[in-house]
């Protein structure tokens, strides 16, 4: 039977990981020069750590791993007989694949609470897991880029984060991407104002929705989640909330006049936008957006998400909020935490739509030895301990192979210089090296072929 991977997941070729390393390599530059220091958590949790912090369709998207050995084992009877898997899940599972990057942060830094110096700023490339349907730009394997500060209530890291994300794209040349931003208050306000408190995560999550089922397709699911045909009509004006960021936040301070949490979150989104508008930016685009709420439970204050340029078809490339609160689900409370993502997939495929790709080099050693037998080799692999001590990339055809196979490796690979070693030039000390690119073949000495291969 041929070989498959699963759905969701992919090989990557040489070019594809050069091409990746490409934009994590920007994204980590950017995270270090703004303050942030690397860490790095398993790529499997506990399942109580992940469990119930996502909302009840993350839930539902966490890879649960199966416990050691015969896992039925210990299983209740009664349970199996049902044959309802989410009942028997915590009897058969205690262990889950990371689903974000963000709850294990929390765990590492209620555990390692000791250790940190507050503020703590953070940041972290790994892969993350979802059950999700696989479609363009959703993979069920991904990785994430994150970025955290904790230990601060400060708006000026929202306003920082905003430059943050300015400064990579830019970086990338990934030109017109837009920051939606809005505020986890300013919806519970909203909930508030049309008697909707209740059902806030609901009016959130359907909300959240909007670009993508349209407006008919929210209030249905608004209705179906217990949201009353009142409290749907007097949410209207957010469908159609229109005008720049200064006539929303005014909109928005006269329709929740009656909120003291709605106003507050008025008064951080102005805070936010007047500030970033003062510093300027170079090439996003800073939008408030009523309807964002990126669905998980965890945010209480601003919430970001970014857009790439509109002339890809691509959802978001990158997201997060406040969330003053996370830590306290581990037991550690008053500890305020702002973050933002990365989406490295979707910026991966962005970039190649718009070629916006550098070509970037492949690893190949600079000097290839062609091998002609044991005794040439031996003598090929001293020189080549020498080139490598002076950080000199060689590598030994591994070989006696045909002159003409080694010489068409050589090229497909793009290789400088071919070293060629017979038994004239082991008894006299030297080494033939020809270069690839001008065809010109010399007889040097060893510290001739050093000067020769070393700046290429």
């Amino acid at each position: 039977m041929k070989p498959s991977i699963p759905k969701g997941t992919r090989d990557f070729s040489p070019t594809e990981v050069a091409n990746r390393t490409y934009i994590i390599n920007t994204i980590k530059t950017v995270f270090e020069n703004f303050g942030f220091q690397p860490i790095e958590t398993p790529s499997f949790e506990n399942s109580s750590t992940l469990m119930g912090k996502y909302g009840e369709e993350g839930d539902r998207l966490i890879f649960k791993i199966l416990n050691s050995g015969d896992y039925l084992e210990k299983a209740d009877e009664q349970l199996l007989t049902t044959r309802n898997s989410n009942l028997l899940t915590s009897q058969i599972s205690e262990k889950a694949l990371r689903y974000d990057l963000t709850v294990p942060f929390a765990r590492y830094v209620v555990q390692h609470q000791n250790d940190i110096t507050f503020p703590f700023k953070r940041y972290q490339i790994q892969p993350v897991w979802r059950a999700d349907r696989p479609q363009k730009g959703r993979f069920r394997e991904f990785y994430q880029c994150d970025a955290d500060v904790v230990g601060s209530d400060s708006l000026w890291q929202e306003v920082e984060f905003i430059q943050l994300y300015d400064t990579v794209f830019t970086k990338l040349g990934l030109q017109g991407t837009t920051i939606k931003i809005n505020n986890r208050k300013i919806l519970s306000g909203i909930a508030e104002v049309i008697g909707a408190s209740d059902k806030l995560i609901d009016f959130t999550v359907a909300l959240d929705k909007l670009d993508k089922i349209g407006k008919e397709g929210v209030e249905t699911e608004m209705l179906s989640k217990g949201i009353t045909k009142e409290a749907i009509e007097k949410a209207q004006p957010l469908f159609y909330f229109s005008g720049d960021n200064s006539q929303k936040l005014n909109a928005l301070q006269g329709l929740l006049e009656s909120s003291v949490e709605g106003k507050k979150g008025v008064d951080e989104l102005r805070f936010i936008i007047e500030n970033t508008q003062e510093l300027g930016l170079q090439t996003a685009n800073l939008e408030i957006d009523v309807t964002l709420a990126r669905g998980l439970n965890y945010y209480t204050g601003a919430i970001f998400e970014v857009a790439a340029p509109k002339t890809v078809s691509m959802g978001s490339i990158g997201g997060g909020g406040r969330y003053d609160d996370l830590t306290g689900i581990f037991g550690l409370k008053d500890v305020s935490g702002v973050g933002i993502s990365f989406g490295l997939d979707r910026i991966y495929l962005v970039l190649e739509e718009l070629n916006l790709f550098q070509k970037v080099a492949l690893p190949k050693p600079t000097v290839l030895f062609v091998n002609l037998g044991a005794t040439e080799a031996l003598y090929s692999l001293k020189a080549i301990s020498l080139l490598r001590a002076k950080n000199i990339k060689a590598e030994l055809y591994p070989e006696a192979a045909k002159m003409k196979k080694q010489f068409n490796y050589a090229d497909k690979r793009e290789i400088p210089f071919v070293v060629i070693v017979g038994s004239e030039e082991v008894q006299q000390q030297t080494y033939t090296v020809k270069n690839m690119v001008s065809g010109e073949q010399k007889m040097l000495n060893l510290s001739e072929l050093f000067n020769a291969v070393e700046n290429k």
